[in-house]
């Protein structure tokens, strides 16, 4: 049957495993290679048609991706960005030259992949599977980018690195953006192993950029690329010195390099992390040759949903779901509105985060504290996380008022009724809650 719309695309992709409504029991044999190689063989491995520059990472990965891309973009380069999540809705994956892509050619190439894909299915000694809706989105992208002739394409990992199915590329340079403790259960309890998963995205010979990680990451990331013999550009020895403060006007940044050069930018997208992300993607072009007359101006200009985005006066929406990210955040949400009694935050993460690292810090920057459920489409527990919230007020000695709201309409109007006048309410700890919360506004 044709796919008439968008909706019927995303339907048909929702009908296979999605393993992105998963956070915990995971197999082994659920995450591989072989079954999206032979997927991309059996329609005509589309990826081969553009360029594509890879990044893998804990945080920053998204930004940083669509910071480059913008960059490319603004080279005259056509540009395809693929990532994940997405906050609102299913385009936001897969975007060109900074915009959606037209419905027509969006239901062209759904069809396209439909009738490409067939009754494919993959067999070994493990049985027979079907494709993942992951390895079908990824896929669907790549037909997209080839069919709308794309000459790059900007391509974000899902989960890891090593397994993801995008590490089917022969990529142009790999980009290694900041490690944290994330997916322990299937990448590992430690830094080093985390690492180690994400820097197989290396390809031999192909240049490395590596942003601000922690030594034991970098050990790994730098044996990998002596082993493909890849060249590596580290930001920590080619960015001498930065400075970043949040404003309403946006994100000012100075960036110093180590051949005494200076950038001076105002990002449309708040937030001090996004000064690194910034100075990893503008060493990136550089080094690629790919910076031009119009790259500072597009990459003040980039915009990505759910980074500190400001969804309405005083309503900021930030997927932060890592205790690293979410301090970030805190601290420069403080500069924006430095009242801890007038400000509000909506906070829900999934069951599978660092909830007993992240609540401490939400109680530090926050008296008015909602909890909601960060969507259906994975699983969360909001009792127990609203539980943690409780003990640590206890033991602190908190005067904190904690709410447990499931319903993020709800929690949205119990927010504004929280609010003081000169506050703000901050909406983070999954992008999924974020998604949620922005529905309610335009209900609202």
């Amino acid at each position: 049957m044709e796919l008439k719309c968008f909706a019927d695309v995303v339907a048909y992709l929702e009908g296979f495993l999605n393993l992105e409504k998963k956070t915990q029991h995971y197999t082994t044999r659920e995450y591989r290679l072989d079954r999206m190689i032979a997927l991309l063989d059996h329609v005509g491995n589309p990826q081969e048609s553009f360029q594509t520059i890879h990044l893998a990472g804990s945080k920053g990965k998204g930004s940083t991706a669509s910071f480059i891309a913008s960059g490319l973009t603004a080279m005259g380069y056509k540009t395809g960005l693929y990532m994940s999540p997405h906050l609102v809705d299913y385009r936001e994956r897969f975007t060109i030259s900074g915009t959606f892509f037209s419905d027509e050619a969006l239901v062209r190439a759904g069809n396209l992949l439909k009738t490409s894909v067939g009754d494919f299915s993959f067999s070994d000694e493990w049985g027979e599977t079907t494709p993942t809706t992951f390895e079908l989105l990824t896929t669907y992208a790549y037909l997209l980018f080839k069919e709308e002739k794309c000459e790059w394409a900007v391509v974000e990992t899902g989960l890891g690195g090593r397994l993801d199915a995008t590490n089917t590329l022969q990529s142009s340079a790999s980009v290694l953006c900041p490690i944290e403790l994330e997916h322990t259960k299937i990448l590992g309890s430690t830094i080093g192993e985390i690492a180690s998963e994400k820097v197989k995205i290396i390809k031999a010979g192909q240049p490395v950029f590596i942003g601000l990680v922690p030594e034991e990451a970098k050990e790994v990331f730098l044996k990998e690329c002596r082993k493909q013999r890849a060249k590596p550009f580290l930001l920590e020895e080619l960015l001498v010195g930065y400075e970043t403060r949040t404003t309403l006007e946006g994100e000012r940044v100075t960036l110093a390099w180590s051949d005494g050069t200076e950038d001076r930018l105002l990002l449309s997208m708040k937030g001090s992390i996004q000064a690194q992300n910034v100075a990893l993607a503008l060493l990136t072009l550089r080094t690629l040759g790919l910076f031009g007359g119009r790259t500072i101006h597009a990459l003040e200009a980039n915009t990505v949903p759910g980074r500190f985005q400001q969804v309405a006066p005083a309503l900021y929406v930030d997927g932060a779901h890592t205790p690293a990210s979410l301090s970030a955040l805190t601290r420069s949400f403080d500069e924006l509105y430095p009242s801890k009694d007038a400000n509000v935050v909506i906070y829900g993460a999934l069951e599978d985060k660092d909830h007993l690292h992240m609540a401490p810090i939400i109680l530090q920057h926050f008296n008015k504290i909602i909890i909601s459920r960060p969507g259906t489409f994975k699983k969360s527990d909001l009792q127990k996380l609203f539980s943690i919230f409780e003990a640590l007020k206890a033991e602190s000695r908190s005067t904190a008022s904690i709410f447990l709201i499931e319903d993020n309409s709800q929690a949205l109007e119990k927010a504004y009724m929280l609010k003081g006048e000169d506050g703000a309410i901050l909406v983070c700890g999954s992008f999924y809650l974020g998604g949620g919360i922005a529905e309610a506004l335009k209900r609202r």
